[in-house]
């Protein structure tokens, strides 16, 4: 059998701007595979908060759950082979499996604990602030990851500070994993952030030379892009998302008769990054 391997990836940037679009479209520049297409596309401002530029409470949370839902029915009718939600949070990540056809939808958290594990025995994840640690442990453990979480690490930055100021964020981050692997016996490390994104490989060189051995650092934003492709691969081998019991959707007659998903949503902005000729 000849494989298909052409794949159209959406990575949903889950807030209202477009201040973070360019940095996940470079990220899926250098890192997805040739023959893969990506649309980095931000949520419509007129539907959720655009001065709101991160998802750190629970609060915010709330306001991008339906537009997640309505990128997903979106991908699902527009021939994208998965779609990626980018944060670690992996916000509505079930409700859109609900709906989305096809469409495979992935989400970092869980995508960087799968990659972890494949190279390690347990890992810990670096976080910008104390205060996420509560909701993200309630997501690892319910991926069944309870006995492989050694720690969390906060460096006390917000989103936004990540990459304001690299030198500084590089240097919080080394810090935090060496903690994490000296007293904390972790043999991975995970960037508990999509906007983490572009520090895993210098990270990675300063704990290799730290302790003499490799460790890995999994870099969250890239670990969900090539899950989305890889679930994509294996759509094309024939492998779709289940649609019985649990992940059954609603009915098409309910929507319609409900006014619901029945026109297409309308993003604030997208980046296309197109296929490698």
């Amino acid at each position: 059998m000849s494989l298909d391997t052409n794949i159209k990836v959406m990575y949903l940037n889950p807030i209202g701007n477009s201040d973070y679009d360019q940095v996940f479209a470079d990220m899926a520049k250098d890192y997805k595979y040739p023959a893969t297409a990506v649309d980095v596309a931000s949520m419509n401002p007129a539907s959720v908060p655009p001065k709101m530029n991160n998802l750190e409470y629970r609060t915010y949370e709330a306001f991008i759950i339906r537009d997640t839902v309505e990128a997903a029915r979106y991908a699902a009718k527009n021939g994208y082979d998965a779609m990626v939600i980018g944060c670690f949070y992996d916000p509505a990540l079930d409700d859109a499996r609900e709906i989305s056809g096809t469409t495979a939808v992935v989400a970092p958290c869980q995508a960087a604990c799968e990659v972890a594990l494949n190279l390690a025995n347990n890992f810990s994840v670096i976080i910008g602030e104390t205060k996420w640690k509560d909701q993200m442990r309630q997501t690892v453990y319910e991926y069944g990851y309870k006995d492989k979480l050694v720690s969390f690490q906060a460096v006390d930055m917000r989103v936004e500070d990540f990459h304001k100021d690299p030198d500084a964020t590089k240097a919080a981050l080394v810090d935090a994993a060496i903690a994490a692997v000296d007293l904390h016996k972790a043999e991975s490390i995970i960037l508990g952030c999509t906007l983490e994104v572009g520090f895993f490989e210098v990270l990675q060189e300063t704990l290799y030379k730290f302790f003499g051995c490799n460790v890995p650092v999994v870099d969250c934003s890239i670990a969900a892009l090539k899950a989305g492709e890889n679930a994509a691969l294996a759509k094309h081998v024939g492998w779709n998302p289940s649609r019985v019991w649990g992940m059954q959707p609603p009915p098409e007659s309910e929507l319609q008769a409900f006014d619901l998903l029945q026109t297409d949503y309308k993003f604030g902005n997208v980046i296309h990054v197109p296929a490698d000729s």
